[in-house]
């Protein structure tokens, strides 16, 4: 395949596959897999980094007034009613911090995960009949309901308690948070679907389960691929396992063709995805992970014969 073309090709799923729960992970690992990219490779290890942070870059700039608005209310927020500890920006802060510090001790079984085709197959699987229970029960009847009778009505009928991240509760994010950590350490869970559904088992509607998915997911991205960044740079046998730059203008452009696509991409999925959720549920996004999951595990298991 012409290397500009699977360049656009990888930066497409990257940016499909991201922001959606359906872990862009699992995707990039399979796809590489199959189109025979040698995982050794420095120039491939640096690319595969260059266009995640291209869909990293997306959510500052998409989220840009909502983040104006936090840093402006900051520590009082919106209502007046924000301390230091449980506004917005803090409640990002201390999830990631949940999320970091177990990930960081885990290292070597992540690591050893990530090699696993068997284990990111079950966790599409698994991950996907989790997210369509939760979204089955705590989702669709309360949401519906809101637009009829109003959240007011929902709340006090025993719904969702959040629908903007600006009413979280400290408990809420320690919970978020830790639901990450297996979205961590079990590549093919998705970081969305782990804090989309964990946020609405403790009470918070699609969209603000959503929104603070996003908002957790710039952090956490940032460190995940900064700490990927330093350990191919510094490895124990020193020196680097990736080149500091492409050797040639073909690498540079094959480079900038993953990190354009891929910021694209994921610029319009989230656009979409914010806009979605409003309407309609996470069954088809669950369905799917099924499906790929078991297709996966059925390959793993036939290449294993």
């Amino acid at each position: 395949m012409n290397d500009y073309v699977l360049s656009a090709l990888l930066g497409i799923i990257e940016g499909l596959t991201e922001f959606l729960p359906v872990s862009s992970t699992a995707h990039l690992r399979l796809a590489e897999k199959l189109l025979g990219l040698d995982l050794a490779n420095g120039y491939w290890k640096m690319y595969s980094i260059v266009i995640q942070l291209g869909a990293i870059l997306c959510l500052p700039i998409y989220f840009r007034a909502r983040i104006s608005e936090f840093l402006s209310t900051f520590p009082n927020g919106r209502s007046g009613r924000r301390t230091v500890v449980d506004h917005p920006l803090s409640l990002t802060a201390i999830a990631f911090v949940v999320t970091a510090v177990p990930a960081l001790l885990l290292t070597k079984v992540i690591g050893k995960n990530l090699e696993s085709i068997h284990v990111m197959g079950a966790a599409l699987l698994i991950g996907g009949v989790v997210m369509w229970i939760v979204d089955a029960f705590y989702g669709t009847p309360h949401e519906i309901a809101a637009k009829s009778v109003g959240a007011a009505a929902v709340e006090a009928a025993g719904g969702y308690r959040t629908n903007d991240m600006e009413d979280m509760t400290l408990g809420q994010a320690i919970w978020i948070g830790a639901c990450q950590i297996t979205s961590a350490v079990f590549p093919g869970t998705s970081r969305s679907m782990s804090t989309i559904a964990g946020g609405q088992v403790v009470g918070m509607s699609r969209s603000a389960a959503l929104e603070f998915s996003f908002f957790l997911s710039m952090p956490t991205m940032i460190a995940a691929t900064g700490y990927d960044l330093f350990k191919s740079l510094h490895h124990k046998g020193g020196g680097s396992e990736i080149g500091v730059a492409p050797a040639d203008v073909h690498g540079w452009v094959v480079l900038a063709i993953g990190f354009v696509v891929s910021f694209v991409v994921a610029y319009a999925v989230v656009a979409w995805f914010m806009y979605w959720v409003r309407k309609h549920g996470f069954a088809p996004f669950a369905v799917y992970r099924i499906i790929v999951g078991i297709a996966v595990l059925a390959w793993a298991m036939s290449a294993a014969r």
